[in-house]
């Protein structure tokens, strides 16, 4: 069986950056002090990463999130672990919300959060498709942005007829991890193998949020699915 820690077969691919997290405490859904998210840094750190791009929630009706609260909350992370000597490269951008609000930002020319050549994550009601969604992926790309759809498979009107149309219209798909073990649902769970069978994927994320998320990962390294994830020409190590 693949192993992600084995001495005697190491994969091709090593993830080194997770691109989906919730680590600055208190202000989402995430973790909630400055000594949980060292305590689940500390285990993505076991878990071979070398950088941390967290991704808050931005949610106009529930989590108000602006960029000054975010960078300040980063920088407090990292003060405290520092004070720790945990030492890891973290950073900071979003995960929006598709909702009204977000689609006024686009349109008044607001300026989002972003990681890496100006990515911006989102997510989307998980039920239905929004009637926007099309409308609202060109308007970000012809603003320069690059859109980055979060955990595709959890969604329930996603197939992959819809996740390639999406792809071919500038979105980079972003799955996580522990979707392919299960973890959600066994739905969500068969729709990432067939993400991946079909290559549909371009960045993996951890989606973590308290340490069960974190602990969980070892079992999604020894899975089939995980493995041929990782031949896939995946951005997270470009970044």
């Amino acid at each position: 069986m693949f192993s992600f820690f084995s001495k005697k077969k190491k994969p091709d691919f090593v993830l080194h950056t997770d691109v989906h997290s919730h680590l600055l405490p208190g202000i989402d859904d995430g973790v909630q002090s400055l000594e949980e998210a060292a305590e689940v840094i500390l285990k993505l750190m076991d878990a071979g990463y070398k950088k941390l791009i967290t991704t808050p929630h931005i949610i106009s009706d529930s989590y108000k999130n602006t960029p000054e609260i975010i960078s300040a909350k980063l920088q407090e992370l990292k003060i405290f672990l520092k004070s720790k000597n945990i030492e890891i490269s973290i950073q900071a951008a979003a995960e929006y919300y598709l909702d009204t609000w977000l689609i006024n930002q686009v349109e008044s020319n607001q300026k989002l959060l972003t990681f890496s050549d100006n990515y911006v994550l989102f997510e989307m009601n998980y039920v239905s498709e929004p009637f926007q969604l099309n409308d609202f992926i060109f308007k970000l790309i012809t603003q320069g942005y690059r859109p980055v759809l979060a955990h595709p498979e959890r969604y329930q009107f996603m197939t992959i007829a819809k996740a390639e149309d999406i792809r071919q219209r500038g979105v980079l798909l972003q799955l996580n991890i522990l979707s392919l073990i299960g973890f959600y649902s066994k739905p969500v769970q068969r729709l990432a193998q067939q993400l991946v069978n079909h290559g549909l994927i371009d960045l993996l994320g951890s989606d973590c949020h308290r340490l069960p998320h974190a602990s969980a990962l070892t079992d999604a390294f020894a899975d089939k699915h995980f493995e041929k994830a990782m031949k896939l020409p995946l951005y997270n190590n470009l970044l």
